[in-house]
């Protein structure tokens, strides 16, 4: 079993950057809804099962123009409020097309603040996603928007978690 902690020293940037994402990312893949406190037991999780499902049925290598090179999303939207409200959880990837059976999922634009780690999954991303949550029970430089937050699965262990924020400008 290996610590979260030990697994964000294989490979952090703990200092989230600030990016200006200028245009939307068209995916396409499956969708759950759930809530944080569902995600605390076994027996009411989804994003879990969801993940599982993803690889299970293949649901990337549907998506014409997918190859193993590319990236996986993680996309959190539909918030109903806060952390504390339900939300959809969305496993996809890019897509210009989307086929028969799957969902079209559209990250907007604007700004995002990059959380990135690396090392192995999923024990890295939860790791990670206590630093997201660190972060912002502290006085944050960056507020959330709860629009649209994802996470982009980039090959080699590597993950960058995307939080929507209010752009100050």
């Amino acid at each position: 079993h290996v610590s979260p902690f030990t697994v964000l020293q294989i490979r952090p940037r703990m200092t989230p950057h600030l990016v200006h994402r200028d245009q939307p990312l068209h995916l396409a893949g499956i969708t759950t809804r759930t809530t944080n406190a569902a995600e605390f037991s076994p027996a009411t999780a989804q994003i879990g099962p969801l993940w599982q499902r993803f690889f299970t049925a293949q649901v990337a290598q549907s998506v014409p123009g997918y190859t193993p090179q590319s990236a996986v999303y993680g996309v959190y939207s539909g918030y109903e409020s806060d952390a504390m409200g339900a939300f959809d959880v969305s496993a996809a990837v890019q897509a210009s097309t989307v086929p028969e059976g799957l969902q079209a999922v559209t990250v907007p634009a604007g700004a995002y603040l990059v959380f990135e780690a690396r090392g192995p999954m999923p024990a890295t991303v939860v790791a990670l996603w206590g630093v997201v949550w660190q972060y912002f029970l502290g006085q944050p430089a960056h507020l959330r928007r709860y629009g649209s937050d994802f996470e982009e699965y980039s090959g080699e262990g590597r993950v960058a978690i995307y939080i929507g924020v209010l752009d100050a400008g």
